[in-house]
């Protein structure tokens, strides 16, 4: 940029790098002025010195909003095959939960979105049934904010869930959300909106949990659903 009343001899116009493009501007070599140079010359030659690419075109690719950064390296854990034990109270009756431990997980990175995004693809049995669920899991580097959605073989309808803003991570995540109820909560509460909370929390490499939480008009929030993730090792 040129400030109005600097006395800058102009410049050979140059190209303009692509829209977020972070490399440093290319530097041409410029030759060692010899002795029978005049002091006009050698400011000459000064003016047309490459000059250091401004400190924001130097960040790290991290830094660049549009791309993964450390909110999404907190999820790297979550990658690998997991045996997951699932305890339904949806299904169960008396407070005592349904418990599938037939249930096998895979979470990777989606290389296509270029990393943002994480596919978690369940299979199992639930209750006597086949269970399948998909869930994609992400952070938004423009909202700054976890965002969760699945889709089973259970409920009619995707689940979606977003996370509050954040300043720093964490390894417990609580995602809030709302869905339309088809009956999962008895037909009294058919076509009602229904609050949701999922929380993730992240216990080490080899463990961590998803709880599902409801909230019925009226009742106080209540656990339906949660699903213990422990590593395969072969």
């Amino acid at each position: 940029m040129v400030h109005a009343g600097a006395a800058t001899p102009p410049r050979p116009c140059r190209p303009l790098a692509a829209h977020g493009d972070t490399r440093a501007e290319e530097t041409v070599p410029v030759r060692r002025l010899g002795r029978g140079r005049t002091g006009t010359d050698r400011r000459a030659a000064a003016a047309t010195a490459p000059v250091a690419a401004p400190a924001a075109r130097t960040q790290s690719a991290a830094a660049d909003p549009l791309e993964p950064g450390p909110f999404h390296r907190r999820l790297d854990p979550l990658v690998g095959t997991w045996k997951a034990t699932k305890y339904n109270y949806l299904l169960g009756g008396d407070g005592k939960p349904v418990v599938s431990r037939d249930i096998t997980v895979r979470t990777r990175w989606i290389a296509k979105t270029g990393g943002r995004f994480l596919e978690e693809e369940a299979e199992g049995v639930l209750g006597g049934h086949p269970y399948y669920r998909l869930g994609i899991l992400g952070f938004s580097t423009i909202d700054r904010r976890y965002e969760w959605t699945t889709f089973d073989s259970v409920t009619p309808t995707a689940m979606t869930y977003r996370g509050p803003a954040l300043a720093e991570g964490s390894n417990v995540l609580s995602l809030p959300g709302t869905f339309t109820d088809p009956g999962v909560l008895g037909p009294e509460y058919v076509g009602k909106t229904i609050p949701m909370r999922t929380v993730i929390t992240i216990r080490s490499n080899d463990r961590h949990t998803f709880d599902l939480y409801f909230t019925p008009p009226g009742q106080p929030e209540r656990l339906v659903d949660r699903v213990v993730y422990t590593r395969k090792t072969k």
